[in-house]
């Protein structure tokens, strides 16, 4: 390995160590799916643990409580209603209980799944999106913006949805020219980053279907690739050299020509996952088929990727669930834990800053992201762009009551992609649901009953100003089929 070892460098995750929970705190007999798709095959967050599992006749995925321990028995509910292997699961940035699932059946299917886990086979989806003509491997939600998901399949095509309307809202099909193998937004949602089979690396607008930036034979490799966005805008690879060594470069948004930095790690063949916590601004690179985790951090000082250390075990790791910062311990100054899959089991792995004091530490856990979106769907799609909404951490994280948290439960099994009638009834209806709740808290006292009638008018503007930005994107959409149409009757496409 050549990773770099000069002066000793002051960094308060120099010493970050990683730690195998006790075996009875893991989950047995859990039948890891042996698809051969190169995806993490496992989803976390602070409420639950989903893993993509073995199912005959179909595709199913196993999802349980976060605090399950031990064994699972073989008659568990799962979620099974896709018709084919699920290749891909992501759980939703702003709700804890949607979970959206990408299969070779072509469809991408949205569920919800009840506080305390399943109790029968959930069969049914709230939402079936359907707009792939191959198989869908990639599943990205955008980070600021509520019900925004990114889906990319085997057709080389990129589709964006609205997923509380099942509206396809972007398509971008001609985009890449071969099996598209990552996709990752950026901080505030406004551009996303790929790699192909083609080696490119591209950066997208996905609203205006526009490469921005491209850097052809980002890795020599023929084996696939990652990317993922840093938070301020450098974008991390992870690939193969031409003497198939596997590499990992940092790359500068504004200056594709040469990598900031590269490092070779070893001659493995397992794909590299990289999971990014933007908070600290270290990496975690996962290896299928590794016995080990390695982890660096990236600052702005060269060599800027610098090697922390790895974690090893003795069993290698079909997959890894990457738990959000909202779940983790911060009294144990817990800064990452991972879900690692065996072939029949599932072991929690902590991150941890060996800190003597029992007090909050601060400059470990800056604000995160929280489970409240920025935006609303319509306003993204509408051009605006937001940064997360940050949280504390101290005192540990418990999710607020949401403002929208019920509006994807709402509009169940959409398969229709004609948005407008939805986009309407949507907006018309929910006033209508909320002028009784507020009439019926004026009786309280007549002293509210001015702030009462300012909050509704501000409701109603609120829907009034969704309701414009859903009408100037689909009059974007408009523009830009008929000039498609116009090129294509012109003979030009």
């Amino acid at each position: 390995m050549s990773f770099r070892r000069g002066v000793v460098r002051q960094s308060k995750f120099r010493h970050v160590f990683a730690q195998a929970w006790k075996a009875e705190h893991g989950i047995d007999d859990v039948r890891v799916s042996r698809v051969t798709w190169d995806t993490s095959l496992c989803a976390v967050n602070p409420k639950f643990i989903a893993v993509i599992i073995e199912a005959g006749g179909g595709g199913a995925f196993l999802v349980v409580p976060i605090t399950k321990s031990g064994r699972v028995d073989q008659s568990s509910p799962t979620v099974c209603g896709h018709a084919a292997p699920v290749l891909d699961i992501q759980w939703s940035p702003h709700d804890d209980n949607i979970i959206a699932s990408a299969s070779e059946d072509c469809t991408v299917k949205l569920w919800q799944i009840p506080d305390g886990g399943l109790t029968s086979p959930m069969t049914e989806a709230i939402v079936t999106l359907e707009g792939h003509s191959k198989r869908v491997g990639i599943l990205a939600w955008h980070p600021t913006a509520f019900n925004i998901l990114l889906t990319a399949g085997c057709d080389n095509v990129m589709c964006v949805w609205n997923v509380g309307t099942g509206e396809l809202v972007y398509q971008l099909s001609d985009s890449h020219p071969d099996l598209i193998y990552s996709v990752g937004w950026n901080k505030d949602g406004s551009a996303i980053c790929t790699v192909c089979k083609d080696k490119a690396l591209r950066v997208i607008d996905p609203r205006r279907n526009t490469v921005l930036k491209v850097r052809e034979k980002v890795h020599d490799g023929t084996r696939p690739m990652r990317a993922v966005f840093l938070s301020d805008g450098k974008i991390l690879t992870t690939g193969f050299s031409r003497m198939s060594e596997r590499q990992l470069a940092l790359w500068d948004t504004k200056d594709l020509s040469e990598p900031m930095a590269v490092q070779e790690m070893d001659t493995s063949n397992g794909v590299l996952l990289p999971f990014y916590d933007p908070d600290t601004n270290m990496v975690y690179l996962c290896g299928k088929g590794d016995c080990t985790i390695r982890y660096f951090e990236v600052t702005d000082e060269s060599p800027y990727v610098h090697f922390l250390s790895l974690y090893s075990s003795k069993e290698p790791q079909k997959g890894a669930g990457f738990l959000s910062k909202r779940g983790v311990d911060v009294n144990k100054c817990e800064i990452a834990r991972f879900y690692k899959l065996h072939e029949r089991k599932v072991e929690p792995i902590s991150m941890t800053v060996p800190r003597k004091s029992d007090l909050f530490q601060g400059d470990l856990y800056p604000d995160t992201a929280s489970s409240e979106p920025a935006l609303l769907a319509e306003e993204w799609i509408a051009g605006r762009d937001a940064p997360p909404l940050l949280v504390s951490l101290s005192g540990g994280y418990a999710a607020p009551p949401s403002k929208h948290r019920d509006t994807l439960r709402s509009k169940p099994r959409l398969a229709s992609q004609d948005s407008g009638a939805h986009s309407t009834a949507a907006a018309t209806k929910e006033p209508e649901e909320e002028a009784p709740r507020v009439a019926v808290r004026e009786t309280d006292g007549n002293a509210e009953r001015p702030k009462r009638e300012d909050d509704l008018l501000n409701e109603l503007l609120a829907e009034m100003k969704a309701l414009r930005a859903v009408v100037l994107a689909q009059s974007q959409r408009i523009e830009l089929l008929e000039r498609q149409l116009v090129r294509i009757e012109d003979g030009d496409v």
